[in-house]
């Protein structure tokens, strides 16, 4: 679940597809070298990412200042 300040942070879609794109290629990284403990870890934060950032993300919402 996100706060007010980590809505906030991530309202710019660049920030939200980049923090999302390095879990990914953090999960490849894990995966190719061996790692499947570490690569399940990785893919867990990545489907975080995506859930939170592009299924649940409100746009529409107003942040109060």
């Amino acid at each position: 679940m996100l706060n007010e300040a980590d809505r906030k942070f991530f309202r710019p879609k660049w920030r939200r597809v980049t923090a999302t794109v390095f879990c990914f290629g953090w999960t490849l990284v894990e995966w190719l070298s061996g790692e499947p403990f570490w690569g399940m870890i990785a893919a867990g934060i990545t489907f975080y990412c995506l859930w939170n950032f592009f299924y649940k993300f409100d746009e529409s919402q107003e942040t109060s200042e």
